[in-house]
């Protein structure tokens, strides 16, 4: 699909936002505000690029609201996702026996750990096992054991301990993937492992390719250590005031929270009206 060109605004090009306690509100909404803010970015020549750890089948609910039509980075840079068309570009899967080796690897040295699997695909399915969560949310599905999370394409494998904290475990599995795969921590309880050399940088920038725009028109935002290699690749990196510690000391500039319409204040700072001055950012 040929996706339409943008006219290229004083600096930033692409506005890059995370959507989990970035974009969204806790209740899962995008305020007014903020809402007005991406429609005067878009209209001085920026493009919105979504960019998710959720799968493509998780993020329609939440975009279609938005008037989102164009593409999406999903599942943490493994997925392409023409949003208009419905439809997956591209698409990375792990490979089960490694992941599999590597997490009773983990639980060597974590304890028994909590798994869940999201399956391959726009019909993509999140497997849980019985103690992974307090109770099962719409759209997971429980299985009986660990053996039954491996039948199907994998594209991540969430990871949950009952002895060690989230950044403890994330910390263990660096240590024990050894770059075999990818692993990152994305929110509360959500410790994932990824497709070798899959991170949002990575999505962010095959979607810079595919678009052609740079990191040099790119403004991030994020919240969680997921998107420190994105705050990185882009040429603007912003954290909310939510925001994990290990991802605001990559940040050049901490906006308010999700809560407080942290991306629509750093968007009108941006992207002002034709008649108003710039005022200096009080987030630095």
């Amino acid at each position: 699909m040929t996706f339409p060109p943008y006219s290229r605004p004083a600096r930033f090009a692409v506005v890059a936002t995370d959507l989990d306690g970035t974009l969204l509100r806790g209740d899962l909404s995008v305020s007014p505000r903020t809402r007005t803010a991406l429609v005067r970015a878009t209209a001085l020549g920026a493009r919105h690029l979504v960019v998710t750890g959720r799968p493509a089948a998780g993020c329609r609910s939440l975009l279609e609201p938005l008037g989102y039509r164009g593409l999406a980075v999903c599942g943490q840079g493994a997925q392409l996702y023409d949003v208009g068309a419905d439809r997956l570009l591209s698409s990375a899967t792990l490979d089960r026996s490694t992941a599999r080796e590597l997490v009773e690897r983990i639980a060597e040295s974590a304890g028994p750990l909590e798994l869940g699997v999201v399956t391959a695909g726009l019909s993509g399915e999140f497997l849980v096992t019985p103690g992974f969560g307090e109770r099962v949310r719409h759209g997971w599905r429980l299985v009986e054991g660990h053996t039954d999370l491996w039948t199907r394409p994998v594209e991540k494998v969430l990871i949950r301990s009952r002895r060690l904290d989230d950044d403890a475990l994330a910390a263990l599995a660096h240590r024990v993937c050894a770059g075999r795969i990818a692993v990152t921590h994305s929110g509360e309880d959500m410790v994932e492992l990824l497709p070798a050399g899959v991170s949002k940088a990575t999505g962010l920038a095959a979607a810079a390719r595919r678009l052609g725009f740079s990191a040099a028109d790119t403004v991030a935002f994020g919240d969680m250590p997921n998107d420190i290699p994105m705050l990185e690749w882009a040429a603007h990196g912003v954290a909310m005031g939510n925001a994990h510690a290990a991802l605001r000391r990559h940040a050049d500039e901490i906006a308010p929270t999700n809560e407080e319409d942290g991306v629509a204040v750093v968007l009108e700072r941006l992207f002002p009206p034709a008649h108003a001055a710039q005022p200096a950012s009080t987030h630095l």
